[in-house]
Formats: structure tokens, C-alpha cells, sequence
């Protein structure tokens, strides 16, 4: 990685993100100055939150969709009960 080389032979996509993150890292007082680069390099790896996000979108729209399905089954008039 810190080489900057991506695996197909251009800069890797997060290397500037490792750039700031290294950077910050070798001038600050104390490792939680360079936090929020820490985090902003690996959600450029990981993706984590954009996972999480997409997680919720799904889950709410299973939701919706179950709650259709009991109202057009004549259910309890989509009411969900079941909390997650």
C-alpha cells in the first residue's frame, strides 16, 4: 500500500487518503489528532459505512414490503409489530 501502487499499476485508489492519514501521523502531538483521516482511509478500504448505509436502505424497504403484503392479505392494516 504505501508504495502507492494499485493492483492494476496506477495509484491505488486510497493512496491519497494514506498520504494525509501518514503525514498527519508523523507531525501530530497525539495519534487522535489524525483520527478523522484514519477513519476517511479506511472507509476508502473497507467501505464500512457506505455498507451500513445500504444495510438500513434494504431493511427498511423489507419492511415496507412486508407491511404491503399483510395489508393486501387484510392483515393488521400494515401496522409492523416486529421491531428489529
Amino acid at each position: 500500500m504505501a508504495s502507492g501502487w494499485g493492483i492494476t499499476g496506477n495509484k491505488g485508489r486510497c493512496y491519497d487518503f494514506w498520504v494525509d492519514f501518514s503525514e498527519c501521523m508523523s507531525t501530530c502531538r497525539e495519534p487522535k489528532d489524525c483520527s478523522l483521516l484514519r477513519e476517511d482511509y479506511l472507509e476508502c478500504l473497507h467501505h464500512a459505512k457506505e455498507f451500513q448505509r445500504r444495510n438500513r436502505i434494504y431493511k427498511e424497504e423489507q419492511r415496507k414490503i412486508r407491511a404491503a403484503a399483510r395489508k393486501a392479505k387484510g392483515g393488521d392494516e400494515g401496522v409492523d409489530t416486529h421491531h428489529t
